[in-house]
């Protein structure tokens, strides 16, 4: 009789050891839930047309081994087992693609809605002090400690009504570093000094709707030029050949005039007193005796031939990182 009670007894205790072991594995287990599974759209403001990847992923759900179907605009586009990313192209501007990743979980089925609406960003820039000669057909572009202008137009729909950037928040960076002095409500434009260590800066913004239903970016790297000396032939009836600059061994017949056109220095206005000009012929130093200190009288005599070299260089007196040269070499 007592070894009998003492085997039901050691039955008991054992199956007790069991349930308690087993009671903390079913309390703690998880069942994936629609939260657990992420979204990641790239890019998150595409363009027009522009090529656009969608990919789910989760810690909880082994979504390699789970049925995945994919919608876009109620229709059925890709399924199967571990179907995690669909690839489809940005509507056109104004549209919008609702894009729909049903996921088949163990225990119940899980939908996530993605919107993809497309976005056209501009962003322009302009060095505000940087000549460049008249009908000069290129960009002006900035040089060391130049002032520069950075306008963002963003182009985004609500509906079919195009919202004002005017009425948007702006977040600027240079060089990955936030700005909060620039940034805010309508700030579309960020105005900053290149440095003269730097050989570019990295310009970024995103705008966002005050309500942040929507929001766009954009980046540009602006890199920064020398200003650069060119030699023209000046023709006192038709003014500057600009069709062919001068260079190393240009003839000089008779009287000449030689200008000096310094594309990108950082004065719209080169008879600027902030400019100094020096000229010289074989190391000797030439004063031109002319307000237009771009001008070089060359005057050869008759019966001597041979060679010389005229060199410029010019400074700017408030900025002595700035500075253009260039030497020429003349037969007469």
């Amino acid at each position: 009789m007592l070894k009998g009670l003492l085997k039901l007894l050691s039955i008991f205790l054992f199956m007790a050891g069991g349930l308690l072991f087993a009671f903390p594995l079913i309390t703690n287990a998880v069942s994936p839930s629609a939260e657990s599974i992420h979204v990641s759209v790239v890019p998150q403001n595409p363009n027009p047309g522009e090529n656009t990847s969608i990919t789910l992923s989760s810690y909880s759900a082994k979504l390699d081994s789970i049925l995945i179907s994919w919608s876009v605009n109620g229709k059925n586009v890709l399924s199967g087992i571990g179907k995690k990313s669909l690839s489809l192209s940005a509507p056109t501007s104004g549209g919008e693609a609702r894009v729909v990743a049903t996921v088949a979980l163990p225990n119940n089925t899980v939908e996530k809605i993605i919107i993809v609406k497309p976005s056209i960003a501009t962003l322009l820039w302009q060095a505000n002090a940087s000549y460049v000669p008249p009908f000069y057909k290129g960009k002006a572009l900035p040089g060391p400690g130049s002032g520069i202008k950075v306008v963002f137009m963003p182009e985004i729909n609500s509906g079919s009504q195009l919202i004002n950037p005017k009425t948007m928040t702006y977040s600027w960076k240079k060089d990955y570093t936030n700005n909060p002095d620039s940034s805010g409500y309508g700030k579309n434009f960020f105005v900053y000094t290149s440095d003269y260590l730097d050989d570019s800066n990295n310009i970024s913004v995103k705008a966002s709707t005050v309500d942040q239903k929507y929001e766009t970016g954009a980046a540009v790297d602006i890199i920064t030029f020398a200003p650069k000396l060119v030699f023209y032939k000046h023709d006192l009836t038709r003014g500057t050949l600009w069709e062919k600059a001068l260079l190393d061994g240009h003839k000089i017949i008779s009287d000449e005039i030689i200008e000096a056109v310094p594309y990108f220095i950082s004065s719209q206005n080169i008879k600027n007193p902030i400019l100094a000009w020096d000229w010289s012929i074989n190391g000797s130093p030439i004063d031109t005796n002319s307000l237009d200190k771009n001008l070089m009288p060359v005057k050869v005599q008759s019966g001597v031939s041979g060679t010389s070299k005229i060199k410029l260089e010019i400074n700017n007196i408030y900025k002595i990182f700035e500075t253009a040269s260039k030497e020429l070499s003349v037969e007469f």
